[in-house]
């Protein structure tokens, strides 16, 4: 199985511990695929011209993610503020906005076109802003998207005819909001569609048919990243031929590892 990502790469800036680790939907997606076993992992991104990017760089470059089509800009990397609770939740306090990833987006050539078109899957973000690459993009590839919290039925029209795997955070939904927002995705054709919900177990539609994660008791240090490694762990099951349920059971097993460590798959550096 082969899984390329495109899109976003921060450093979430840990303020409590004056550290930065290597993160960003796309390259923890990434980084998890890898780590459950996908044979060749490949990242598209924007990187900045400061020591955050060389430091996620060279993340990847450990972790076997191949980033050589990347972009490189002048200017400063993402990097989010992260204060965590007694819990080991994330809270993210905000951030500069003047971000080579704020700034510019990727617009994928015809030869990248061609790149990507030997992968079995590419996954984006809606943080990755590829809205506008996503018909040429589906059009050599079959596409996982995270949508995060963005749960407004306007944009997932805009951007459902070229997604294949639909990732959302439901955490912030009430019961009654929860059953709303699945029934009205309904009407959209994603092959799978992943629902996490924070401290619950996160939710999984498959031909019409809900399946729940097991969630095991575990001692957490950190959540930051769990979802993504989820994400890719669950995909990476799932395309090699696995039950759906066999892969969110993977995809769960590789959420606990993380929750395990600081940051989206560790490497702190100082802020």
């Amino acid at each position: 199985m082969k899984m390329i990502a495109i899109g976003d790469n921060v450093a979430d800036c840990y303020l409590d511990q004056k550290k930065f680790y290597p993160g960003g939907n796309c390259v923890n997606v990434a980084v998890s695929a890898k780590k459950n076993g996908a044979e060749h992992v490949s990242y598209i991104g924007i990187f900045g011209s400061d020591e955050i990017a060389k430091h996620i760089e060279y993340a990847l470059d450990q972790e076997g993610v191949d980033h050589l089509h990347c972009r490189y800009a002048k200017g400063m990397s993402g990097q989010p503020q992260v204060s965590l609770t007694k819990e080991g939740e994330r809270i993210f306090v905000g951030g500069p906005r003047n971000t080579v990833q704020h700034i510019f987006k990727i617009q994928l050539t015809m030869e990248e076109l061609k790149f990507i078109a030997d992968f079995d899957l590419c996954h984006v973000s809606v943080y990755s802003s590829m809205e506008s690459e996503l018909e040429k993009l589906s059009d050599v590839i079959k596409i996982s998207y995270d949508f995060s919290n963005q749960l407004d039925l306007s944009y997932i029209r805009k951007v459902a005819p070229y997604i294949s795997y639909a990732f959302f955070s439901a955490s912030d939904l009430s019961a009654l909001e929860l059953d709303e927002f699945i029934d009205s995705l309904q009407e959209f054709n994603f092959k799978v569609v992943g629902l996490t919900r924070g401290r619950k177990p996160a939710m999984f539609i498959y031909n019409s048919k809900i399946y729940t994660q097991i969630l095991r008791p575990i001692s957490v240090i950190d959540t930051m990243g769990a979802g993504d490694s989820l994400i890719g762990g669950f995909l990476v099951s799932y395309l090699s031929n696995h039950s759906i349920e066999e892969a969110i059971s993977i995809g769960t097993s590789s959420a606990e590892k993380t929750c395990q460590i600081d940051g989206g798959f560790g490497y702190p550096h100082s802020l």
